[in-house]
């Protein structure tokens, strides 16, 4: 029978391993993956203690490596479109077109749980790396394929990249203003929700597999996210006909809307009724106060003109601390050097900073996750690896000996 002072430290035991688990350690992840949204599922997994691997060709590295806003970086192959989602990765290069790089693939999914490819649909198949093979040789793999359109319908075998799928799903077509439009999002949030996705996916497929210890096929589509993050538009569309329409910084509701100040512009918020009235009293405009979200749409055009005469009395600072303080939305519109000086953005440690990385002259910073835990959360410990770094160390974890290594690297294998 254990003692008291055993049990205490049993406890503080239990009570540390529990501080360093994170989500999916033990887990191995082969990221067969390019460009933005793939590999950004798979670092998702890698912040969470996930084991990933990521596979290039030897003479086709992902393209990210040499995409991005320094031009050294790119030339050396760790540009900074590589550098957000490479961290906690291991590198190796693999010619997945000669029978041997396929053979070494193979024996990389037996010890694997989770596979991710995002190439076009059928060609990992026509490798004979499809999935029917691969979850023959590991029933509990868990194989995860992304592409523009899904692996099913009529467009299954086309491709595309973000701003191609923002044209296709109508995303494009909702943003904007009445003179100009359509117009893509400045940013590839179809990409990165994508990748959000994904992670999303690849982690409800292991919480299944451990209810039936079974693998899956992920299929997931670029277009299918895009639809989805027009949700509520699309509900409405399917139910009234009513298609959505580029509004520019105009929202239904005068309340809801952006303007200028003295300085720069401002975005309101007062969304629902109760954050108008409040808005409204701020501003001793009580006359001005809706029952209803119908009489708000009714009686826009009188707010947006008297909320327009206002707003141009302080500054876009002045008015987002005057209705904060009121408990009504509000924000300064910043650009990207002004949000990330936000001591906000400090305070969340969204980012991570590399003091040092092979291949790379001083630090840099990259993201790391938009939640933390109160335990066991993302963290990173490894920078992004240069091209095929682990190629070696991750061979011989799988049984391959220096003779056989040195041979491939000699054949073009790796």
């Amino acid at each position: 029978m254990r003692s008291k002072t055993d049990k205490l430290g049993a406890y503080e035991a239990d009570e540390q391993e529990l501080m360093m688990t994170r989500p999916f350690e033990g887990i191995r992840v082969i990221d067969a993956t390019h460009v933005l949204a793939g590999p950004f599922a798979a670092y998702q997994l890698a912040v969470l203690g996930a084991d990933v691997i990521k596979v290039e060709h030897p003479d086709e590295p992902d393209q990210t490596r040499d995409s991005g806003t320094d031009h050294g970086l790119n030339r050396h192959g760790m540009g900074t479109s590589y550098l957000t989602q490479g961290s906690n990765k291991r590198s190796i290069t693999l010619n997945l077109k000669s029978e041997a790089g396929r053979e070494i693939f193979k024996q990389l999914i037996r010890r694997a749980d989770i596979m991710v490819e995002n190439y076009r649909p059928g060609a990992f198949a026509s490798l004979g790396l499809g999935y029917e093979v691969m979850s023959e040789i590991n029933p509990r793999l868990i194989y995860c394929s992304i592409s523009a359109f899904g692996q099913e319908g009529p467009r299954g075998s086309q491709t595309a990249y973000d701003h191609v799928i923002q044209a296709t799903s109508g995303l494009m077509a909702t943003t904007g203003t009445d003179e100009v439009n359509p117009i893509k999002f400045g940013s590839p949030a179809v990409d990165y929700a994508t990748g959000t996705m994904g992670a999303f996916a690849l982690a409800s497929a292991l919480f299944q597999r451990e209810r039936t210890g079974h693998g899956q096929r992920v299929d997931l589509a670029m277009l299918d996210v895009a639809m989805i993050l027009m949700s509520s538009h699309l509900t409405g569309y399917l139910r009234n006909g009513v298609e959505p329409k580029p509004s520019g910084n105009r929202h239904l509701h005068a309340t809801n809307s952006c303007y200028a100040a003295k300085d720069g512009l401002v975005m309101l918020g007062a969304s629902n009724l109760g954050q108008q009235r409040r808005l409204w009293q701020a501003l001793e405009r009580p006359e001005m106060v809706k029952q209803s979200n119908e009489e708000r749409e009714q009686d826009r055009d009188r707010e947006a003109a008297l909320l327009t005469d206002i707003l141009k009395t302080r500054t876009a600072a002045e008015w987002e601390a005057f209705f904060q303080a009121r408990h009504v939305p509000a924000a300064r519109v910043r650009n990207m050097a002004e949000a990330v000086r936000d001591p906000q953005f400090a305070a969340r440690r969204i980012t991570h900073h590399h003091d040092r990385a092979p291949g790379i002259e001083g630090g840099f910073d990259v993201p790391l996750a938009a939640f933390t835990f109160a335990h066991g959360g993302p963290s990173i410990e490894t920078p992004p690896p240069v091209f095929g770094a682990d190629t070696d160390i991750v061979l011989a974890e799988h049984g391959y000996t220096p003779h056989q290594i040195s041979k491939f690297r000699h054949t073009g294998v790796i």
